[in-house]
């Protein structure tokens, strides 16, 4: 046997519920006596049979007659029409149409099932998973605050937090050959003679918002430990961000360079104060007006000028001293400092009165030093 389904079903008590509610509002219709036209007709046609037949028909006649004679002939209601069985939201709008008093306890059903069918999915949030819930919300936004915060020499962006700012800046927390560092204890030994093969260029001066610096043209180079590396630029540090067996200096130069594999030397030059700087006026005499401009400077810079007489050094594997805190560079510290006048030096101070690195960890580094 078959049984109706559940919706089905409600589908069934939702026609009868509307059958009642038209059968209620229909005004009855006054009982006739009269039996209809169709049954006074069926009996004239009726044909002469023997008594003992009509009784046994007598017998099947009843039990058609019975449910026959229990119809009022009076107008039979009409049932609205159902819309066609298409989805739940269209048996809810039929529904809805029927006055609160009439609607049984299968219409509430299905009208609160038709609801949620109707509702937008973004509202429906019964029936929508906490998995699919927390993939809906917006990923949290990231602090503002990490992202703003540029490296500085102070502060919230100052050395200590330097790892913490960006992704590639984590050698600055985790490296272990970093720089500067104090050097002390460095073993002496006859190190070669550094070729330094400068010539008069032309330059151009930036304030970078870290220090001054000069970007240098031509072909300025020097040769040592039988490679030959490429001067690319030179800045200033204030006060010196090496310091010689505890001893600071008011000022460093620090001459990148860089070979033809991309690795890097860094010659530092100290500088305290003295005489008048030939090199260093002429940085100066071309600051730019603002940070981030670039100023073509005049006339041409020659550097040799910046290295001290005496060209011993000390020698020790380490890092840039800036972000991103660069590893595997070699560092040429000259052991004799160079000199800048006292108004060089305050000139510089007005722009950046602090701009050095504390010193690092040297851990077991070797140093070496010239004789």
């Amino acid at each position: 046997m078959l049984y109706p389904t559940r919706s089905q079903t409600s589908l069934l008590v939702l026609g009868l519920a509307l059958a009642l509610a038209a059968t209620a509002q229909e005004p009855k219709a006054p009982k006739s006596d009269a039996e209809p036209a169709a049954l006074k007709s069926t009996k004239a046609a009726e044909p002469n049979v023997p008594k003992s037949a009509k009784v046994a028909a007598s017998v099947e006649n009843k039990a058609v007659a019975e449910p026959v004679a229990s119809i009022s002939w009076s107008k039979p209601p009409i049932a609205p029409k159902l819309p066609e069985r298409k989805s739940i939201a269209s048996v809810a709008e039929t529904v809805t149409a029927i006055k609160p008093g009439n609607v049984t306890h299968a219409e509430k059903k299905l009208t609160e099932e038709a609801a949620v069918v109707r509702k937008p999915a973004r509202h429906r949030g019964a029936m929508i998973s906490t998995a699919e819930a927390k993939k809906a919300e917006p990923p949290p936004a990231a602090p503002a605050h990490a992202e703003s915060l540029h490296w500085s020499y102070e502060g919230a962006g100052g050395p200590k937090a330097w790892a913490k700012l960006a992704p590639e800046y984590a050698k600055c927390g985790n490296g272990e050959r970093q720089s500067p560092i104090d050097i002390r204890d460095g073993m002496k030994v006859d190190l070669e003679t550094i070729m330094f093969e400068y010539r008069p260029s032309g330059f151009k001066v930036l304030d970078n918002g870290h220090t001054i610096q000069a970007n240098v043209g031509g072909w300025n180079a020097m040769r040592v430990m039988g490679r030959r590396f490429k001067l690319v630029q030179f800045h200033f540090h204030r006060p010196s961000e090496e310091t010689i067996d505890g001893k600071q200096f008011e000022m460093v130069v620090h001459l990148v360079h860089k070979d033809s594999e991309d690795r890097l030397a860094v010659v530092a030059v100290l500088v305290e104060g003295g005489a008048r700087q030939p090199a260093i006026q002429a940085v100066l005499n071309n600051l730019p007006l603002e940070k981030g401009q670039e100023v073509a400077g005049t006339p041409n810079l020659d550097l040799n000028q910046m290295l001290p007489e005496n060209r011993r050094y000390y020698t020790y594997m380490g890092s840039l001293t800036t972000p991103p805190c660069t590893e595997d560079v070699m560092w040429i510290v000259m052991k004799q400092p160079v000199q800048a006048s006292a108004e060089q030096l305050e000139l510089f101070s007005r722009m950046y009165p602090m701009n050095a690195r504390p010193t690092q960890a040297a851990g077991n580094r070797t140093i070496k030093e010239s004789n």
